[in-house]
């Protein structure tokens, strides 16, 4: 069989099919990319329409009822007027001019273009401005007052092109027969004035199909042609228009000006009571820019995700291949492995076997500690046992001859003597069976002043052979602290011891313990002595002022101190005073509630 290496590198076959399926993978993904943004673009375009069209719905109403109610101004001055009874009364020219007068005066201040009475033949009988057309029979706005009811015509003027809308009410006798109408022209040039230019393109178109009134004067007298969605100008030529729809909204693609927007959503509202429909064109520009963004940040950001995406499958790509190579090699060195991972388990085996011996050891000399410190009592301890023991000898004597020469309260009182004698020495030897056994219990709340009673008891022979004077005065209540009851006994003896030891042959021979409370509790015990030779040193194990050989101690009770309280959680320190050395312990505080 023909090795790769006689024609192509294995890398090389292998990573054509591999570079073909990352092509189609990318292909694929942004294919899936540009559809799902042609999607947010439809859809955001869509909600933005939707939006657009609820304003531009209110920007039509807002401006239909802006016309309407400045038209309604000349629709009510009509009915109100048609009544008045100066232009009941034109017998002669003084009436005509009276009645011409007041004419004058109302639409000067209503801003009506003219005002006039005619007669049911339609003569105008006296008008506020002069008329060219004496005879207005033929107005639609006449014809339908003459019919009883409010008569309404929009038309342009002949001269001048000016936009006109008229009004024309009845006017009733006083039998109830129509005697004339009341007709009001208002200018639709001076309607428009207040609100030409601001919204949006909003124009007006009648019943005809022109563009009557409009906010964009471009638009005016544009004309719709029958069954034709978009305007023509009036000239009949041809202009640049589109309609589509877009869901329910109606979209124009035009180009009529500046003034109007290229594409624009066209929406309708139908005004029966001026005979018009009123229309807008809204820029849907901001919907468009808006849909792109979003089509845009969705693309961007499944993109940045894609890149991520590839990013990683080709960095998993390459780690398969390193993880390869680093197999061959990790097979290659597991034997070697092998033999150092038996190697290391041996040493671990013997490095546990030398932590448990030296946990041992270290039990053997905080054991040794205690039996060490009990040797030094010992002839203390004797004396404090042998002196009850002759003086309940001794009562017990005086109570046997008291009760033989019939004394009994004698005897008694004797015999209460030995009791108490009896507990003192309970009490001794209780303390030192505490003292000297090995604990294992684990730690927990103690009370930290019967500790020190305790450590004071158990010295207080040694310290009156020596004399030396202890001074301790223990609370009234108890102090609890977190620690281990025979260990701190421990703690304290040896410092004890330890002050003794090194006031021998003082002339001043005083101890003094203190215990105060805070954030930590903190028990000082200061001596007379020397001093500390060397503090640097003085917890180190073996370590010792004495001569070497001497009974008085290994060396080892400050170290073994230093390890139980630091097993506490606590701290102790030694330092030198004005008068002698002073060791202060730390421990952490217990609340008594939870002692209890």
């Amino acid at each position: 069989m023909t090795s790769c290496a006689a024609h192509l590198p294995c890398g090389a076959l292998n990573a054509r099919p591999m570079s073909m399926q990352r092509v189609w993978f990318i292909a694929s993904f942004v294919l899936a990319v540009g559809f799902l943004s042609a999607s947010v673009w439809s859809y955001g375009y869509r909600q933005a329409l939707s939006q657009l069209s609820e304003k531009a719905e209110a920007d039509l109403e807002l401006a239909a009822d802006r016309l309407s109610t400045q038209m309604q101004v000349y629709q009510e001055l009509a009915v109100l007027m048609a009544t008045h009874p100066i232009l009941h009364e034109l017998d002669t020219q003084a009436d005509i001019r009276q009645a011409q007068a007041m004419l004058l005066d109302v639409a000067d201040k209503t801003a009506a273009v003219n005002m006039m009475y005619l007669n049911k033949s339609g003569q105008v009988l006296v008008a506020a401005q002069p008329v060219s057309q004496r005879n207005m029979a033929g107005h639609p706005a006449f014809r339908r007052a003459m019919q009883g009811a409010l008569g309404n015509a929009h038309e342009v003027v002949p001269l001048g092109d000016d936009r006109i809308y008229s009004y024309a009410a009845p006017a009733f006798g006083p039998s109830g027969h129509i005697e004339g109408a009341l007709m009001v022209v208002a200018d639709v040039q001076d309607v428009e004035q207040t609100w030409r230019g601001s919204t949006e393109a909003v124009f007006f178109v009648d019943s005809d199909g022109v563009v009557f009134i409009s906010n964009r004067s471009d638009l005016l007298f544009w004309y719709r042609a029958e069954g034709e969605p978009g305007l023509t100008p009036p000239d009949g030529a041809t202009v640049d228009f589109a309609s589509t729809q877009v869901g329910r909204h109606e979209l124009w693609q035009l180009n009529w000006g500046r003034y109007l927007p290229r594409d624009a959503l066209h929406l309708t509202l139908d005004l029966p009571v001026i005979d018009m429909t009123a229309e807008v064109l809204v820029d849907v520009a901001p919907a468009l820019q808006l849909a792109r963004l979003q089509a845009a940040a969705v693309a961007a950001i499944c993109l940045a995700f894609g890149a991520m995406l590839f990013l990683a499958m080709e960095r998993r790509r390459t780690l398969a291949q390193a993880n390869a190579v680093l197999e061959s090699r990790v097979a290659k060195r597991t034997r070697d492995l092998t033999v150092a991972n038996a190697s290391l388990r041996r040493e671990v085996t013997e490095r546990e076997e030398a932590e448990a011996a030296l946990r041992r050891a270290q039990a053997d000399l905080v054991q040794a500690g205690k039996l060490s410190a009990l040797g030094q009592m010992s002839a203390g301890i004797s004396h404090e046992l042998n002196q009850p023991l002759m003086a309940i000898r001794q009562f017990a004597d005086n109570g046997s001859a008291f009760m033989t020469r019939g004394k009994p309260e004698k005897a008694a009182d004797n015999l209460g003597r030995i009791s108490e004698m009896a507990a003192r020495m309970a009490r001794i030897i209780k303390n030192l069976r505490a003292f000297a056994r090995n604990e294992s219990e684990p730690m927990g709340r103690v009370d930290l002043v019967q500790v020190l009673n305790t450590a004071v008891e158990l010295t207080a022979a040694r310290l009156r052979d020596d004399s030396m004077t202890l001074n301790w005065e223990p609370p009234i209540s108890a102090v609890y602290a977190w620690g281990g009851d025979v260990r701190l006994v421990q703690v304290f003896v040896n410092l004890i011891n330890n002050a003794a030891d090194a006031m021998l042959g003082r002339p001043e021979r005083n101890i003094t313990i203190s215990l105060r409370e805070g954030a930590r509790l903190s028990v000082s015990v200061q001596d007379t002595g020397p001093g500390i030779e060397d503090p640097d040193r003085m917890f180190e194990p073996f370590y010792s002022t004495k001569s070497v050989g001497s009974s008085e101690g290994l060396g080892l009770g400050l170290s073994i101190s230093y390890g139980l309280v630091q097993s506490f959680g606590g701290d102790i320190r030694g330092a030198n005073t004005a008068d002698g050395a002073m060791f202060t312990v730390e421990l952490e505080p217990c609340d008594k509630e939870e002692a209890a």
